[in-house]
């Protein structure tokens, strides 16, 4: 199969980055090097890659095709016991490296893949943090990102259901890409998400389940100036805000590159303040 050929059988079976994923599958699979695909058509008969590509025309995501993906400065290790890491998610790496104190230690609430943490840890060598996830699973995968990120001696894992129960510890941020979705919606989305841990999408009726059980279980091992930072979906400004209030806290919404809401400053809380 050439690269061409590769190509227009992904844009014919509705890939939208077909070009982009026909050269990712022939770098993962044949060995080449970025330049040689460039201005190129080169063969690649591999049964892999016939199998990536009907796997990848049954809309099952490229990231676990290839069982990683890039994320902020690292790259990780992805199964579909956990979401896959999205570039929305940075602009909430950012700010904990931006915030937290020298030497300090946070905890990352619903951690997935490990993604938070360990690139917050991987980018800031002075910070410590305790990661929490119900899926024992999940939690197996973000160790060996931690590993292979080369921060597993700063990161302690903890298998918790935050719906019901809190954390132990002080920590100078709460940080959390909980799980946001309205359970209506999660059906209409695009298929890719149908292989996605629905566990991870699914945050209840109005979407806000997780983000009150945290505040209800967590602000309490929140330090004296310490910050909480939410993902929160595109429509969840003003409910996120109007939580924070009702807890005595502060928010400030984060706009994406795209110009949406996508991440929540909360402030004001704290075991002493």
């Amino acid at each position: 199969m050439t690269l061409h050929e590769l190509t227009e059988a992904l844009r014919e079976g509705g890939i939208d980055n077909a070009a982009g994923e026909a050269r990712e599958l022939f770098l993962h699979f044949g060995g080449f090097t970025p330049a040689a695909l460039v201005g190129q058509d080169p063969s690649l008969w591999d049964p892999r890659l016939s199998d990536a590509l009907t796997r990848r025309l049954a809309h099952e995501p490229l990231q676990y095709i290839l069982g990683e993906c890039a994320f902020f400065r690292e790259t990780y290790d992805v199964s579909p016991d956990c979401l896959i890491p999205r570039a929305d998610t940075e602009l909430l790496v950012e700010q904990a490296i931006a915030l937290l104190p020298q030497g300090g230690c946070f905890a990352d609430l619903c951690t997935g893949s490990g993604c938070i943490a360990v690139s917050v840890l991987a980018n800031r060598t002075d910070l410590r943090a305790h990661a929490y996830d119900i899926s024992e699973n999940a939690l197996s995968l973000a160790e060996r990102n931690a590993l292979r990120n080369g921060v597993g001696d700063r990161v302690a894992f903890h298998a918790s259901d935050l719906l019901r129960e809190g954390i132990t510890g002080t920590f100078d941020a709460l940080l959390s890409n909980p799980p946001y979705i309205r359970t209506g919606v999660i059906d209409s989305l695009a298929p890719e998400l149908a292989y996605e841990p629905r566990l991870a999408l699914d945050g209840g009726e109005d979407g806000m389940v997780f983000y009150r059980a945290i505040l209800s279980n967590c602000l309490g091992n929140l330090a004296p100036r310490g910050v909480i930072l939410f993902e929160i979906g595109y429509d969840q400004a003003e409910a996120i805000t109007a939580l924070a209030r009702a807890y005595g806290l502060h928010a400030d919404v984060l706009r994406d590159l795209g110009g949406n809401p996508r991440v929540a400053k909360l402030t004001g809380g704290g075991t002493n303040a």
